[in-house]
């Protein structure tokens, strides 16, 4: 990967965080120091110039999928689980304030106290004012991961490549927590990450990234200056493309 192939992508980003990043080493909730870290890790990509979407899981409070297997009606779950991302997405919200960014939080759920409506035309708009858009509340529907989610409102806002942060820098061929001899791959193609049943975003998620031609970079979030590293053309993680843009060996 080179500056003069990924830079004109790095203009417009909607970055996909882990909401169990969150939490830090409790599990659960939101560390206060983790939350003022990562807006200070966004602050310096925005001073940049660069228009930043950003969507937040819900998993450091409730995990959807997870609860309704033990009993909870899907639905609720889904609903429950988009509401922890609202939570999520108003605290980075005040720790970007802390910075001097002005940023707006829209959700898909109508919660008019704390957020705005998502509304694509206002999302562009606030995106065109410098302003950074946190997109809460999933699609607004059940059934559909904060994954699918993101990669949607990618497309509708107009950006130009995903950025995905996790707790593991790349995609593996398994689990490397699980199998120590698992194949991390640098590069990937949509139908290679698709044939491969590979778990680095659902299979709508990515299918809809490979039908918009959405390049998709997965990396480890928790590594110090992991996404610094991105826009100075460092390799971190591992790209995902229909081929044309990868990091070199």
């Amino acid at each position: 990967m080179t500056a003069s192939s990924v830079s004109p992508l790095l203009k417009n980003i909607l970055i996909k965080i882990s909401g169990e990043y969150l939490a830090g080493d409790k599990g659960f909730g939101i560390s206060a120091s983790i939350i003022q870290g990562l807006a200070n890790n966004i602050t310096e990509i925005y001073s940049r110039g660069v228009q930043i979407s950003i969507v937040i899981g819900g998993g450091n409070f409730f995990r959807g999928v997870e609860i309704a297997s033990r009993g909870m009606d899907r639905v609720t779950a889904d609903y429950i689980g988009m509401m922890s991302t609202v939570m999520n997405s108003l605290a980075l919200q005040s720790a970007l304030e802390k910075n001097n960014i002005e940023s707006r939080v829209m959700s898909a759920l109508t919660i008019k106290k704390v957020a705005e409506p998502y509304i694509r035309r206002r999302a562009t708009r606030h995106l065109e004012k410098k302003r950074i858009v946190i997109l809460a509340g999933g699609t607004g529907n059940p059934y559909f991961t904060t994954d699918t989610s993101a990669v949607l409102r990618a497309v509708e806002v107009g950006a130009k490549i995903l950025l995905k942060g996790t707790k593991v820098d790349g995609v593996y061929s398994e689990d490397p927590c699980l199998n120590k001899e698992a194949i991390k791959y640098d590069n990937l193609t949509y139908k290679e990450a698709i044939n491969k049943e590979l778990k680095v975003m659902d299979l709508t998620a990515i299918t809809l990234c490979k039908e918009n031609d959405l390049p998709i970079i997965v990396f480890d979030i928790t590594k110090k200056d992991s996404l610094k590293n991105i826009f100075d053309f460092k390799k971190e993680g591992s790209v995902i493309s229909k081929g044309d843009i990868k990091w070199k060996k």
